[in-house]
């Protein structure tokens, strides 16, 4: 008998890049995130500038909303690589979006901890709040509903991740006023990530 959920890996928004239905427009950064990239790349050596291709990767995503393949042979032009070194970071790491999302991203971590304190329970309480399952957009384009692994605040279980911010001790009767927050007051609605030393009586 076992107190995980069932996993279903085939499910989500991330997918191989070799997968990827579109080529995507043509991709060059605004000005500003060249400019960002340019000032990380002056931290490494001529010949380490690959070292930064997630942070170019990551600048790609802050224009476009997620990675396309045109997107992906202008990270290898700019940083020094090849198109194939590029896509193999974003077809490992689950924060690259190879293809379209909402505004903002909720992720429900699924692994050991959150799944014994509930998460399974928050996943479908998001699905009925916002009529999408994982791995769908709702249909004003605002909320994509994703699972995924470790968030890393395991203590504070079951732990949401939105955008680049956290939500910890999610209760499912709490998540309409959690979704109501975010369209209305947007990050300030989530309580961030706090660590918990050992002894801490809250």
């Amino acid at each position: 008998m076992s107190f995980h959920p069932a996993m279903d890996y085939g499910r989500g928004r991330h997918q191989s890049a070799r997968a990827l239905p579109e080529e995507g427009e043509p991709f060059v950064y605004t000005a500003e995130n060249r400019a960002t990239l340019d000032g990380i790349l002056a931290h490494y050596p001529p010949d380490r500038r690959k070292s930064a291709v997630i942070a170019a990767l990551y600048l790609v995503q802050r224009q476009q909303g997620h990675v396309t393949r045109q997107a992906m042979r202008h990270v290898a032009e700019v940083i020094g690589c090849t198109p194939e070194e590029v896509e193999e970071v974003v077809s490992f790491y689950t924060m690259f979006y190879t293809r379209p999302v909402g505004r903002r991203v909720i992720q429900v971590c699924r692994t050991l901890s959150c799944a014994l304190m509930g998460a399974e329970r928050v996943t479908e309480a998001l699905t009925e709040t916002l009529g999408v399952r994982p791995g769908e957009t709702d249909a004003a384009g605002e909320f994509t509903l994703v699972e995924v692994e470790c968030l890393g605040a395991c203590d504070r279980a079951p732990v949401i991740g939105v955008d680049d911010h956290w939500h910890e001790c999610q209760r499912p009767e709490d998540v309409r006023a959690l979704i109501d927050g975010l369209r209305t007051k947007g990050a300030a609605a989530l309580t961030g990530c706090h660590l918990r030393v050992a002894g801490d009586t809250e």
